[in-house]
């Protein structure tokens, strides 16, 4: 039972008694209490239509529509608006709602089955997963928690740049800091890897075999180092909460001759051209700033050839949309990709790219930029370590991608109101505590639960759905957390205001079925982005 629907209907059937069918009734919710429940601007859309003036066509269907279950009164505002006050009562149909539904609550059908393929983090299998990474690989699993509620097919998939010269530069890094614990000389490539991670997995090899691999190839070392990195990554990403359904190889890619295939496509549909001695695609034609070189002079793939040929076996997969979550140095990239993906004969719109900004860690008010541990960059095993997996999920996510991010380590850490995670997970943690040892009766009709602070929080329990439908169309993740922290809010003004627990056994259990309601979409708020709140602090 989601009133913000119902109200939706009841407006539609009213025009629909004034012959009008084409219209889409959006409803929104006021800032101010006094304007109601929910508003809509439909009289002033449909103005021009019936060459009326909008309050006469508000008043018209003022009065249709009366006042029923679901609507206490009408009031026409402004230029036209049509405000509705909704029936307090029927508000408590909520919390039977939610305790039937509990972990679905919330739930939605928008998405109609629609395949999405989102491919995100992707760091090279060079290193391991630092702050730089952190935000998209929570970002893109934040998205995909939505998504799927809100009722999309969703696939998570991790792209493993293995079959470029970054690969072979990392063997040649391996070998050398091998060779360095053999006491020959190093001889460290100038666009090696240089991070503790390589220094470990050539004393991993020198520990287990000493000097018997002296004369192995870089490939070999190339290989043990991707494994090895490749299974330390998706350690790290699984103990941060985030998971993938397909790791996708490029090596693979490239050995399924899938290059081969996007580049005679391009080709058999007049999209490339040779100059100077290179392959180029016409991308120009497509909003690039300028043709693409796909093969350069020295028959060598260009950057971009192995993502086109990539992107194109992900379209063969058929998906509806590709989601790709970049990184803020990638912003360039971008429409050299939608031009390719135009370029192969598909609309770019099937190609939706997200840009994570930067994130700076603070402490103190001071930026951090280097690890303790490793004199490197910080490690997102260091970050969870130090401020917990909660804390680390829901700061990256409440805020909007657009815009750079500061990460308050004290913040995170702080005990106290002003940190948005720990004032949830209190609420969750109280509510917990009141239940606790608590045999609750069904309610069929509630009677005594009168406060404007209990209507505050049934309200905002029924505007859930609405939110996880908003987040998942508009990619922000951002709109959940604002959503819990002002649940959490709600619920800690109705406990500071009016007392829950009592000698009337009827006044406590129809207090304690409220709560338990607002526990339950805390819950399934924070599993959305990642979090799980605790039941005692």
């Amino acid at each position: 039972m989601y009133i913000k629907e119902e109200i939706k209907i009841i407006i539609e059937e009213a025009l629909k008694q004034m012959n009008i069918n084409d219209i889409d009734v959006i409803l929104d919710i006021p800032n101010e209490k006094k304007n109601g429940d929910y508003a809509t601007n439909v009289a002033m859309k449909l103005a021009s239509k019936l060459k009326k003036n909008p309050v006469e066509i508000a008043n018209e269907i003022k009065q249709i529509i009366g006042v029923n279950e679901y609507i206490e009164k009408i009031e026409i505002a402004g230029p036209g608006f049509l405000n509705f006050f909704i029936n307090k009562k029927i508000l408590f149909n909520v919390i039977n709602d939610v305790l039937k539904k509990d972990k679905d609550y919330g739930k939605s059908e928008i998405g109609a089955g629609e395949k999405i393929n989102v491919e995100f983090a992707s760091v090279n299998p060079t290193g391991i997963i630092h702050l730089g990474h952190a935000r998209g690989s929570a970002y893109g699993d934040n998205i995909c928690r939505i998504l799927d509620f809100a009722g999309f097919n969703v696939t998570r998939e991790y792209y493993v740049n293995d079959g470029g010269n970054q690969i072979f530069n990392l063997g040649k890094s391996i070998q050398a800091r091998y060779f360095g614990f053999c006491g020959l000389e190093e001889n460290m490539p100038e666009d090696g890897y240089y991070g503790k991670e390589i220094i470990d997995i050539a004393k991993k090899i020198y520990d287990e075999q000493k000097d018997a691999y002296l004369d192995k190839p870089v490939t070999f070392f190339g290989d043990i180092g991707l494994e090895l990195l490749l299974n330390r990554i998706k350690e790290d990403l699984k103990n941060f909460r985030v998971h993938f359904d397909i790791f996708t190889s490029e090596r693979k890619i490239r050995e399924a001759g899938r290059i081969e295939e996007a580049l005679d496509k391009l080709s058999s549909l007049g999209k490339t051209y040779t100059k100077e001695e290179a392959l180029w695609l016409k991308s120009s034609d497509y909003g690039d700033e300028k043709d693409r070189v796909l093969i350069k002079s020295d028959n060598e793939y260009a950057y971009i050839t192995p993502d086109i040929a990539y992107h194109l076996d992900k379209i063969s997969r058929g998906y509806d949309k590709l989601i790709n979550v970049f990184g803020a140095d990638h912003h360039g990239y971008v429409p050299r990709l939608k031009a390719a993906i135009e370029a192969l004969g598909y609309e770019k719109e099937k190609l939706e790219v997200k840009i994570i900004q930067m994130v700076r860690l603070l402490r103190g008010g001071e930026e951090v930029k280097m690890s303790k541990r490793t004199g490197n960059v910080v490690t997102v095993t260091e970050l969870v370590e130090e401020v917990g997996i909660n804390a680390a999920r829901y700061f990256f996510a409440m805020r909007n991608i657009d815009a750079q991010m500061d990460f308050d380590i004290e913040l995170a850490i702080k005990k106290a109101q002003d940190n948005p995670v720990y004032y949830v997970s209190y609420a969750n943690a109280r509510i917990c505590s009141l239940l606790k040892g608590r045999e609750l009766k069904k309610v069929e009709k509630f009677s005594t639960i009168e406060s404007e602070y209990a209507y505050d929080i049934l309200q905002k329990i029924n505007e859930f759905k609405n939110v996880v439908e908003a987040s998942a169309l508009k990619r922000m993740p951002h709109l959940i957390t604002n959503y819990v922290y002002d649940l959490a809010n709600a619920l800690h003004i109705y406990y500071n205001n009016e007392q829950i627990l009592s000698d009337d056994e009827i006044y406590t259990n129809e207090r304690l079925l409220l709560v338990k309601s607002v526990k339950i979409v805390i819950n399934n708020a924070l599993n959305l982005i990642g979090v799980k709140a605790p039941e005692k602090m």
